[in-house]
């Protein structure tokens, strides 16, 4: 059986649900990605439509170019900053003591904020002693700009059990999440107990499989059960094992649809069946490769 996350059910009124990090920052349950919303427009118009229609946590990353058509669709968007929950991420090359705390600088600048609520290492860097000691480096770095407050929060992306106890052995924070590849064909269940043992929030990327629930038959059944999509089943079945997650669109339509997800439940039969569909099926790159570059 899969892992469900402490803060699990009893938060799922609305896109406005909520979950707590290990420091007490709340956290919305479900986001917009943004991975490949091209920078200018594409991007700009995503964001708007999506905080139009009560979205209010937005994940974007260095590697993704679109910093700055966020920063603008957030402060054209005229809600208060704090109603907005933006998270970014250091990238591969940027992964270092001096240059990580250069990049964050940089995704401020970008984003119009003189803060970010959730700052991630997005790939470990586990191939080398070298390459890890950098890894190290980074997180020294965003355990600086957490104390000066130019972070909310601090956290990781694709980090496996033995790269967080690797980590847990070098430092003196814990990472509040850990944002990994999860759906379900890639449920990695073991990655996800060992987080909700050390009180590691949970969010998932890729949850509709890329587009491909709907090729998934078991999904298909269970959503003209509940008049849904396969889409909003996978993420309703994230949702109910307490994980966070940033399903991405661009279009006005599909964003609607990913959010419409909070007026129905999948009974615990229909959990298990979509748990057993696991066949550690990736379709980003293997963390202990050193991820996208």
């Amino acid at each position: 059986m899969l892992h469900t996350h402490p803060h699990g059910k009893d938060v799922l009124r609305d896109i406005t649900s909520t979950t707590d990090l290990p420091n007490g920052v709340r956290m919305p349950r479900l986001g917009l990605g943004t991975y490949r919303s091209a920078q200018g427009g594409e991007v700009e118009a995503a964001v708007k439509a999506a905080l139009d229609l009560g979205y209010r946590s937005i994940d974007t990353a260095s590697l993704y170019g679109n910093e700055e058509g966020i920063g603008r669709a957030v402060a054209e968007s005229g809600l208060p900053r704090e109603e907005v929950f933006v998270t970014s991420k250091v990238g591969n090359n940027e992964q270092g003591y001096d240059s990580a705390l250069q990049a964050l600088a940089r995704s401020l600048r970008h984003l119009r904020t003189g803060y970010l609520d959730l700052y991630l290492i997005h790939w470990p860097q586990p191939q080398t002693p070298e390459s890890w000691q950098m890894t190290l480096e980074t997180w020294r770095a965003m355990e600086r700009a957490y104390a000066e407050g130019s972070v909310r929060a601090i956290g990781v992306c694709n980090f496996l059990e033995n790269h967080l106890e690797r980590l847990a052995q070098a430092s003196e924070t814990r990472p509040m999440v850990n944002q990994y590849e999860f759906h379900p064909w890639l449920q990695q269940p073991s990655l996800g107990s060992y987080c909700d043992a050390h009180g590691i929030v949970t969010e998932a990327w890729a949850p509709v499989m890329k587009g491909r629930a709907a090729e998934v038959p078991e999904l298909v059944l269970i959503a003209e059960t509940h008049r849904k999509s396969p889409a909003q089943v996978a993420i309703r079945w994230i949702l109910q094992h307490g994980m966070t997650t940033i399903p991405k669109s661009v279009h006005r339509e599909r964003l609607a649809e990913n959010a419409d997800v909070f007026d129905f439940e999948l009974s615990g039969e229909e959990m298990a069946a979509i748990d057993l569909l696991d066949r550690g099926a990736r379709f980003g790159p293997h963390p202990d490769g050193g991820g996208a570059r």
